[in-house]
């Protein structure tokens, strides 16, 4: 008899299947479940901990890869998993995002979601079925989240929409979208694009959540056969007399600090209020503390009705905080050239968020290893985020970047890499890194500006310039407000989360967050087209600081040069045991990389240094064609007919003993030559057939100011560089000259 009692569905989504199953793994966690698709399987947890003290939802979200469920062996010095990777932290932050808004009110027990891949086959990504597990856990948990998630990727795979595409397609989609849902309306979205339209976005949208709805299904047939009860949680109620108190005797106040244009003054004045209401409302007792309960209440009555109040002003009288209209954006600065000794750096201010970008240069060997479960080992190009506590006025630590940090980089990354050229065409690693300066409402997008601006300013030749602008909705009942460029009280307070980021031509990144369900195709559409113009709008103030790629890199730039060789020849620039090759890094300071197919790049401090290496290995590896000049031929043999000289490694030329001195002959060809010594010599004959090649002195009156036909004509009339006797005729010679010689 078996100790488990298992419970398993599954569903059909596009071409593929998804099952789930409960009740063998972990069962002392609240809830867990194994989601499976192809060989790929996540084991997925809900845990319920201690009940905290807390005024918000005490929720952690952890994604763990194992490289054992591919594989492989950590990279690590330690070849254990250290830290979440770059995948598992952005699929921990797609897990929470659609998920927190869900949890009751009043919900303060401490909650843990874990991700564990237990097999990755590297057809059927993991995060989408860690997405639909970590919810079909909570389902059958007793932990009560008012509905159930579904998610799903839609890629456009040559022309065609794609349901859940296989991990060896994503490099080929023209669009990556991962969206997340219930039953009746999307809750967030994640997108990766190549120039797509706004209405591709929307039909795109429309499938996923048709394939959403199957999901959502399949979980509550889980829950129904396998879930706990829930336990049951009383949302806190606010006093209604102490809201209206609050309402009245200061609305207008918090309606006038509300609306005052600068965050901080804002801030400020906002803070007077408060203060003014908590000292009237939660007065100090006997021993000169207020009440902490009362005072927690008038804390938590002033914020609701600072929200009530500033929403209103926003969605129904179409007051923004700053003044602004619905589809204006804040004044916006660009300066290019800010740091001299960058390789690329751009300032983008637009209101009071300031964006630093810079963007270095390096060469294929600096490129970034990635070790994960995916597919993709490296990297030639990525961004950094930065978020110092200065930039928002704060004093805080600064150690390393947080999730949301990775989550904003990999954004920017997404919305500029489609503009970034391909290795053949600039055979540059390429890291650009944005420095938050100032914020106030997507220092992402902003990210987006400036690294773009960036990357022209270094000299990439990137296909498109890039920008982003967030858009924001504020909805209260049949009323509601799209917003353009949103400052972070409308993010904070607002309904939607929107950014978009994009060329001129098309959208390139998406994020999206809804926090409601009342948001309908007919909103989205009118959010994508007010996006639209937005970015166009930026885009033309960008290109007034600069419009298109420098075509000098800066002087501060390493140079580098990619030139193809014939494959036979690979073994000369090497030379043996690699003494070639290294002698060349040393003599011009450079980095060479050799690949199998022929292929060379050459990196140097300057371009001097890298034009000189490439001809040096040019020389190396052509042919000898008659006329070529080698300036420092080496004597590596001398006998009675002439001297052999190396052109190259593996290339040697004949100096025939009348040539050996311009204006006549020598006795013997020791007494103008010998061994090991350089000279300056001409290609006067080639003979393919046979292998040979003559050679003359380039100082040569004979050959002097003459073209290379005249040289080969010379030579044809029996003055080139002299053919060796027979090989049995040339051993006698030597043989008579060693017997005199005895």
């Amino acid at each position: 008899m078996s100790m488990f009692d298992v419970t398993h569905v599954s569903v059909r989504v596009g071409d593929g299947e998804i099952s789930f199953e409960t009740g063998k793994l972990a069962k002392q966690a609240s809830g867990a479940v194994v989601v499976r698709s192809g060989e790929t399987a996540v084991l997925c947890t809900a845990t319920k901990g201690a009940l905290k003290d807390f005024d918000f939802l005490p929720l952690t979200v952890d994604v763990e890869e194992r490289f054992y469920a591919a594989g492989k062996i950590p990279g690590s010095f330690f070849r254990r998993e250290a830290r979440a990777g770059e995948k598992a932290t952005l699929t921990a932050r797609m897990i929470d995002r659609p998920l927190r808004p869900l949890f009751p009110k009043g919900w303060h027990y401490e909650t843990q979601l874990v991700a564990m891949p237990l097999s990755v086959d590297g057809e059927h990504p993991y995060d989408i079925l860690a997405m639909n597990g970590a919810s079909a856990a909570l389902a059958v948990s007793d932990i009560p989240v008012g509905d159930h998630v579904g998610a799903v990727r839609i890629g456009k795979l040559e022309g065609d929409f794609v349901v859940n595409p296989a991990e060896e397609d994503h490099a080929a989609l023209d669009l990556d979208l991962i969206v997340a849902g219930t039953k009746d309306a999307i809750l967030m979205v994640e997108a990766g694009a190549n120039g797509v339209t706004e209405a591709e976005i929307l039909d795109a949208l429309d499938i996923a959540h048709g394939e959403i709805k199957k999901i959502v299904e399949t979980i509550e047939d889980l829950r129904q056969k396998a879930g706990k009860e829930k336990i049951v949680v009383e949302a806190p109620q606010l006093d209604e007399a102490l809201v209206a108190k609050v309402r009245d005797g200061w609305g207008s106040k918090i309606a006038d600090a509300a609306m005052i244009e600068g965050k901080l003054e804002r801030q400020d004045a906002l803070a007077g209020v408060k203060e003014e209401v908590v000292t009237e409302l939660a007065p100090p007792g006997d021993d000169g503390e207020p009440d902490p309960d009362q005072l927690a209440e008038v804390k938590a009555v002033f914020g609701s009705v600072e929200k009530e109040i500033i929403r209103r002003s926003i969605a129904v009288d179409k007051r923004r905080p700053d003044g602004r209209a619905q589809d204006e954006i804040r004044p916006i600065e660009c300066e290019v050239d800010i740091s001299p000794m960058v390789h690329g750096s751009a300032l983008f201010t637009r209101g009071e968020t300031q964006i630093l970008g810079n963007v270095t240069l390096g060469t294929t060997r600096m490129d970034m290893r990635v070790d994960g479960l995916g597919l993709e080992t490296s990297k030639t190009f990525w961004h950094h985020y930065n978020f110092p506590p200065f930039s928002v006025g704060e004093a805080g630590f600064m150690r390393g970047p947080k999730r949301r940090d990775i989550g904003h980089g990999a954004l920017a990354e997404r919305a500029i890499l489609p503009s970034i050229p391909d290795q053949e065409e600039f055979p540059y690693v390429i890291r650009a890194v944005s420095e938050t300066l100032e914020s106030n409402g997507s220092s992402s997008m902003g990210s987006v500006c400036a690294s773009s601006m960036a990357l022209q300013a270094a000299g990439v030749p990137v296909s498109a310039p890039v920008a982003g602008v967030a858009m924001g909705l504020i909805k209260e009942g049949d009323d509601y407000i799209v917003l353009t460029d949103i400052a972070g009280v409308e993010d904070h307070l607002g309904d939607m989360d929107f950014k978009v980021a994009g060329t001129a031509d098309g959208i390139n990144a998406l994020q999206m967050d809804i926090k409601i369900t009342g948001v309908n195709f007919d909103i989205l559409r009118d959010a994508l087209e007010q996006a639209r113009q937005g970015r166009l709008f930026i885009l033309g103030k960008m290109a007034e600081a600069i419009d298109g790629p420098r075509e000098q890199l800066s002087p501060q730039a390493p140079r580098i040069e990619s030139i193809k060789i014939d494959q036979e020849k690979i073994g000369a620039v090497i030379g043996k045991g690699g003494e070639t090759i290294r002698s060349l890094c040393e003599e011009f300071e450079a980095e060479i990389d050799v690949e199998d197919d022929g292929t060379i790049r050459i990196y140097a401090p300057t371009g001097t240094q890298v034009e000189e290496a490439v001809a040096r290995i040019e020389s190396m590896t052509k042919e000898a064609e008659i006329g070529d000049r080698y300036p420092s031929a080496k004597v590596v043999k001398t006998t009675t007919f002439g001297a052999f000289v190396e052109l190259t490694k593996g290339t040697d030329g004949l100096l025939h003993i009348s040539n050996v001195k311009p204006g006549g002959r020598v006795e013997t060809v020791e007494d103008v030559l010998e061994s090991g010594q350089e000279i300056d010599v001409t290609v006067a004959e080639v003979d393919r057939e046979r292998g040979r090649i003559g050679l003359r002195l380039t100082d040569d009156p004979a050959i002097q100011g003459k073209s290379p036909e005249e040289i080969a004509e010379l030579s044809k009339n029996g003055g080139g560089g002299g053919r060796p006797p027979r090989e049995g005729g040339r051993r006698r010679r030597e043989r008579g000259e060693r017997d005199r010689r005895g």
